[in-house]
């Protein structure tokens, strides 16, 4: 308005100035939250919120696990017995993630693996052994191999310790898996709307997959799923299996004891994701006591995790394209919003069978709570 007011030979003189570009809410959003003085504290309301809704749905479970180790340790007491299971359980997982951080990682990798597979490829020219362009599958290929080799090293000394213990009672028996399948569609659910926010973080985009050269085939891709997949499998077992039960005289302690060094093995990633561990790890210990097994929550855990690299590459306009590394034949795969929305669909869709099929129940729950309740 001041502008307009001059003279129109001073309003020539003034250079134009073009108005700064708007920009979305969304992305002016994500900037103010990835700012240092904020991004620290954005985890906070997040886990006061979830608290209450972890402690509704597993309160009981918590409480069954206090009843359990409380006669466990008064008969022990009795007996005149110590449990040293969890002594011996946090002394192997101690040294087991110890191991895998100071030699499961690309030091090791680069100092002895390469090492010998350069002079594999030397020896063998045109083999199976292609460095310039596997190197990062192969180290990646170490990664997990540690991993899935430290996760299952405890429970193969175990029996050197425990010989009556058996091996199976680590939440890995399948009875009842079926039952509590509606628990893992409900998480599902619940995690599916929590990726597509978490997808808008910058850092989420360029974390995700580990293994760059994903990019480069199908081939490549589902190599590294698999390495992926096995290794939360491990993962599962050791944490939600193994460290659990072995320190079940701890009582609800024993998923608290678990989730620490959990969080811990997540140091590196994206804040927010390292933070997510503490609840992860938290539901997930619960959600493999009160099921007793853990498949329901190794199948949330590798479909979180294989829909967020799906999820990232998406974003980038990276998926891979071509077949094979070397091959010239392509698949486009252009679906990843519908494959989201339909597993979030089928989720819910079980979600509603359970309740179809529980209703009785539950109306008659609701008929004695009334029927109980004062005039």
């Amino acid at each position: 308005m001041f502008l307009q007011e001059l003279p129109h030979a001073v309003q020539e003189m003034v250079p134009a100035v073009a108005p700064a570009p708007a920009v979305p809410w969304g992305k002016a959003a994500m900037a103010w939250i990835e700012q240092p003085h904020v991004k620290w504290a954005v985890p906070i309301p997040l886990l006061l919120a979830l608290t209450p809704l972890i402690w509704l749905f597993f309160r009981s479970t918590w409480r069954q696990l206090e009843e359990d180790a409380l006669v466990y340790r008064k008969r022990l007491h009795d007996l005149g017995q110590v449990d040293y299971r969890p002594m011996v359980a946090l002394a192997l997982g101690a040294v087991s993630l110890t191991l895998q951080e100071y030699y499961g990682g690309r030091g090791t990798y680069d100092e002895i693996v390469r090492k010998w597979l350069t002079a594999r490829e030397a020896a063998h020219p045109g083999g199976w052994v292609k460095l310039v362009r596997f190197d990062e599958l192969y180290a990646l290929t170490w990664w997990a191999s540690t991993r899935i080799g430290g996760y299952l090293l405890p429970l193969v000394l175990w029996r050197a310790f425990f010989r009556k213990d058996s091996i199976l009672d680590f939440g890995l028996r399948t009875r009842g898996f079926l039952e509590h399948a509606w628990i893992y569609a409900m998480f599902v659910a619940v995690m599916i709307p929590t990726m597509l926010i978490v997808a808008r973080q910058p850092d989420f985009g360029t974390y995700y997959p580990f293994y760059k050269s994903s990019t480069r085939s199908w081939a490549d891709f589902l190599t590294w799923e698999a390495l992926y997949v096995g290794q939360f499998f491990a993962l599962e077992i050791f944490f939600r299996g193994w460290w659990v039960r072995a320190c079940r005289s701890f009582g609800a302690g024993a998923i608290m004891s678990m989730v620490v060094p959990y969080c811990m093995i997540h140091y590196g990633k994206p804040y927010l994701e390292a933070c997510g561990a503490i609840v992860a790890g938290t539901v997930l210990g619960s959600l493999s006591m009160k099921t007793r097994s853990i498949y329901a929550g190794f199948l949330v855990h590798i479909t979180v995790a294989i829909l967020m690299d799906f999820l990232a590459l998406h974003h980038r306009h990276a998926l891979p394209t071509k077949l094979t590394p070397d091959g010239t034949r392509e698949f486009v795969f252009k679906w990843t919003p519908h494959v989201l929305w339909i597993v979030w669909v089928f989720a819910l869709l079980m979600l509603l069978i359970k309740l179809v099929h529980s209703w009785p129940k539950i109306r008659a729950w609701m008929q004695q709570r009334r029927g109980a309740a004062p005039a």
